[in-house]
């Protein structure tokens, strides 16, 4: 089936005209009719630009040009990035009607590389949130068992890879957002170096922490997606410039000699037992191609989430500022005056959970308490990134769990925020860190849910990263397991 093949080798397919793009974007709407339904992870489809695009791609390879590894590649993308003419609402009623007049970088970029944008991809409002469920518009469903959650904030990117209904996707990382759903939908997910890849049309929520990366069914499609995205931008003040290397380059079947450290904080009672033996197992795999295997110490773990609600939420707070019903986005029809406006036009326009991170951030930011609770923030968050370099001066890639449970049901914690926050502990210290990260597969619990193996790699190594990722995928099964979605009775 066409739907389920991975970028490359449609690639090879697409080269050799065996299929073409329009019949490959076809056969991505058809299984989009047969399941989305029942996982719900697009907001917004875009068939007919999607099958001009095709044509366009198909044109290319006819003539015999040179096509890029992409060409022709149905890829869904998060609805926080910006694209042009089509609708972008950040999951959130207040931007229900916003239609970017311009393209992110990372569209700009990708259709570039000739690609076929199926869609906008559901998430949390404004990307807060570990499970989907904060979206004003409807809740995705994990393809593997439709009652279960498929992580958050980019649930939406995470559910159509998993359920082949987009090829690749694009995602949003700001705690964890790309990581944590690859891991509970069993997919690829990569957050790359903060500042490696554009942030110009992101639609912020903590800025010092965002960070857009790929959604994709293996390690050689992550590669090809990042190849295309990465590179500096004068468009994007924290865009850093250095050179983008050809990240295929990395995919070695080898780790002699890499050293993996695994940080004895990640692995407490919390973690679910499962989760840590197949993790556990992941890294004796690891070991026993020739990676040397030690323990190292990462001691400001335990304060990682408390910090990332204090800076988050009071980058949120000053981003989410602009929503005012004065320029764009909703506003309430029938204020008394420019206060009302304002007060009911927020009040009806954001979520329950947007509305408490704006209320967190607000009051950490205020007079009084900027220095006791921010700023304070701020030196513990020195000190995790000042964990990471000590330990990434003897080991080249750390391994931990990516989530510390499986996928949770449905309305299991949405009554209990700091259950919730607590999906992103393992995820948030190498945001604050910005260093890349990847989630791979690395089993199934014994409900037949997956399980997320994490690699971080030191700031811009995200070879190391996907050398060790690409090395397990090819040891290991992992990686070829699909959902088999019910589909009866779950609309």
């Amino acid at each position: 089936m066409l739907h389920e093949l991975t970028a490359h080798a449609l690639h090879e397919k697409l080269k050799a005209r065996e299929i073409t793009a329009q019949e490959l974007t076809e056969a991505v709407y058809e299984r989009i009719a047969e399941v989305e339904p029942h996982v719900k992870g697009y907001l917004t489809l875009t068939k007919d630009s999607a099958l001009e695009q095709a044509s366009h791609a198909d044109t290319g390879f006819q003539n015999g040009d040179e096509m890029p590894p992409l060409a022709g590649i149905p890829i869904a993308i998060k609805d926080v990035i910006c694209t042009k003419g089509v609708r972008t609402t950040c999951g959130s009623k207040i931007l229900e009607n916003f239609v970017p007049p311009y393209n992110a970088t990372v569209m700009t970029k990708l259709h570039e590389q000739g690609v076929v944008m199926v869609g906008k991809t559901n998430m949390d409002e404004f990307a807060m949130g570990s499970s989907t469920e904060n979206s004003a518009y409807q809740i995705t469903h994990n393809p593997w068992d439709l009652d279960t959650i498929p992580g958050g904030s980019s649930g939406g990117s995470a559910a159509v890879v998993s359920a082949d209904t987009a090829v690749c996707s694009l995602g949003s990382d700001t705690g964890g957002s790309i990581r944590q759903p690859a891991a509970l939908c069993g997919v690829v997910g990569m957050k790359p170096t903060y500042g490696r890849v554009s942030r110009y049309g992101l639609v912020a929520f903590a800025s010092s922490l965002d960070q857009i990366g790929p959604f994709t069914k293996d390690v050689t499609d992550c590669a090809l997606v990042l190849n295309a995205i990465c590179g500096s931008d004068t468009m994007d003040a924290t865009s850093v410039d250095v050179p983008v290397p050809d990240f295929t380059q990395s995919l070695i079947n080898d780790v002699e000699g890499l050293k993996i450290g695994v940080p004895k904080e990640y692995f407490t009672q919390a973690l679910d037992t499962e989760i840590a033996d197949s993790v556990h197992a992941a890294i004796a795999v690891l070991e026993g191609l020739g990676a040397t295997v030690e323990q190292v110490s990462l001691p400001h773990t335990e304060y990682a989430i408390a910090t990332y609600y204090i800076i988050a939420p009071a980058e949120a707070s000053a981003n989410l500022a602009r929503y005012d019903g004065v320029r764009y986005g909703y506003r309430n029809e029938n204020p008394e005056d420019l206060i009302s406006m304002y007060k009911k036009t927020r009040s009806e326009g954001f979520g329950e959970e947007v509305k408490r991170r704006i209320m967190l951030g607000t009051f950490a930011l205020s007079a009084g308490y900027q220095d006791a609770y921010y700023k304070k923030a701020q030196k513990v968050r020195t000190l995790i990134k000042s964990d990471f370099d000590a330990a990434f001066e003897k080991v080249d890639v750390i391994a931990t769990p990516t989530s510390p449970t499986p996928a949770f049901k449905i309305g299991e914690r949405i009554a209990d925020p700091l259950q919730m926050y607590l999906s992103d502990v393992m995820t948030t210290p190498a945001s604050h860190a910005g260093l890349p990260g990847i989630s791979v597969p690395c089993g199934l619990v014994k409900s037949g849910l997956p399980v997320g193996l994490q690699l971080l790699g030191a700031p811009f190594a995200e070879e190391n990263v996907l050398r060790v990722a690409y090395t397990f995928e090819q040891n290991t099964e992992h990686h070829q397991q699909k959902p088999k979605i019910q589909t009866n009775g779950v609309g």
